[in-house]
């Protein structure tokens, strides 16, 4: 009986893999078959003064709310419309002002075809990812991203699969050729993102750097015990002191590790020697315009505890703990440090 179940299984791994190829000999024959449609496609949403309405039925109906939330998340303000709730009223949610993109393998999906003639009255331009270039739709559509023939992966050759991932696969180049396009940058994918390690990675790293008395600061041509001294603030602090000279300019840092060390060497009064020959000069350190996603990698590259964020005059504005920031480092790099 074990031998049967461990074979069935092995069986089960084979078509597994089958199936992946399958979708992904799709993906790259799509991809030699993209033409200036495409360029079109993303010229015209670059023109688009409203939203992208993506429609589709079915299986493409749920790939195109994929579509819908992937443009909207990078620049492209986009929604999803229901084809079969359009015909019956929610055409109103569309205007010569938005451009629909509409999906339909077949390209005959009939609740798809029936809202061309209805769409092409309101104006808007119509772009369609179709697998047939002949198809209504196709020949309907003032822009046709055209797929071509692709046998799906389903034994019956008939459940959507191989069509439905090509055109997941095209919404995101298309999505993600029109931000690139609108140079969407990183601050504005965390607004649209505030919340979970997306938005967290991507906000400013003043978000989460520590600053007024959860920083520790001390001036050069101080002792190490009149610098600890200097620095000492209340509540909760960093591991580190931050040395600046008398114009406020970041000169050196001092960490609680270099303390432990200092104290284990052989010295009279460890405590009384001057603290620029025992700081670590020039210290890594981070723009103030900065990411969190920077910050985090700096932190994980380097393997460092704290990281000071100085301003464009080279005066710390804060320190970023890696206590702060440590959900956010990836695992393999938690592992591996």
């Amino acid at each position: 009986m074990a031998e049967n179940w461990r074979s069935v299984r092995y069986d089960h791994l084979d078509y597994a893999r089958t199936v992946l190829e399958t979708e992904a000999e799709a993906l790259l024959a799509v991809r030699d078959r993209l033409d200036e449609a495409f360029e079109r496609a993303v010229e015209t949403i670059l023109r688009c003064r409203g939203s992208v309405i993506v429609t589709g039925m079915g299986k493409a109906g749920l790939v195109g709310q994929k579509i819908a939330a992937t443009l909207a998340s990078t620049g492209t303000r986009a929604h999803p419309l229901h084809p079969a709730e359009a015909l019956h009223g929610d055409l109103g949610r569309i205007s010569r002002e938005d451009v629909v993109l509409a999906l339909s393998y077949s390209g005959e999906t009939e609740e798809v075809v029936r809202l061309i003639e209805p769409i092409r009255r309101l104006g808007a331009p119509l772009i369609a990812i179709t697998g047939r270039g002949q198809s209504q739709l196709a020949r309907g559509a003032d822009i046709a991203i055209v797929l071509g023939t692709l046998a799906e992966a389903c034994p019956l050759g008939l459940a959507p699969s191989t069509s439905t991932t090509a055109m997941m696969a095209v919404g995101d180049a298309l999505a993600f050729a029109l931000s690139k396009a609108r140079r969407f940058a990183p601050e504005q994918f965390a607004a649209f993102h505030p919340a979970g390690s997306l938005g967290k990675l991507s906000s400013s790293v003043r978000t989460i750097m520590r600053t007024g008395n959860a920083m520790r600061i001390a001036h050069t041509g101080r002792s190490v015990r009149e610098a600890i001294i200097e620095a000492h603030r209340p509540g909760r602090r960093t591991g580190a002191i931050l040395i600046v000279d008398g114009s406020g300019r970041l000169r050196g840092i001092f960490t609680d590790g270099d303390l432990v060390r200092l104290l284990g060497q052989q010295h009279d009064d460890p405590l009384g020697l001057p603290i620029d020959a025992v700081m670590t000069r020039s210290p890594r350190t981070i723009h103030c315009s900065a990411t969190v996603r920077d910050a985090v990698e700096l932190l994980s590259a380097g393997k460092y505890s704290q990281l000071p964020v100085l301003d464009d005059d080279g005066k710390p504005v804060g320190i970023v703990d890696i206590t702060d920031v440590i959900s956010l480092i990836p695992d393999e790099i938690r592992q591996a440090a």
